[in-house]
């Protein structure tokens, strides 16, 4: 009898454009938020490119709205 083979899917990483589109912001936006820690980029490339995992970002903003209400 064999086990049930269980894969773990990486999670899809975009550009910051792709992950700005998304999220409704510009991409501006979304730098200024990495620069200033409120975000943090899943990887960034050996050229300094930051790259996202859309649906974490989306539960990290989520979190961060209901800690911190303006």
């Amino acid at each position: 009898m064999r086990g049930i083979a269980c894969r773990i899917v990486p999670p899809k990483l975009v550009s910051t454009a792709v992950a700005a589109r998304e999220l409704g912001v510009s991409v501006r936006t979304l730098q200024l938020w990495a620069q200033q820690g409120a975000v943090i980029p899943d990887l960034v490339t050996p050229g300094g490119h930051a790259r996202w995992d859309v649906e974490r970002l989306r539960r990290d903003l989520r979190d961060k709205r209901q800690r911190d209400p303006e």
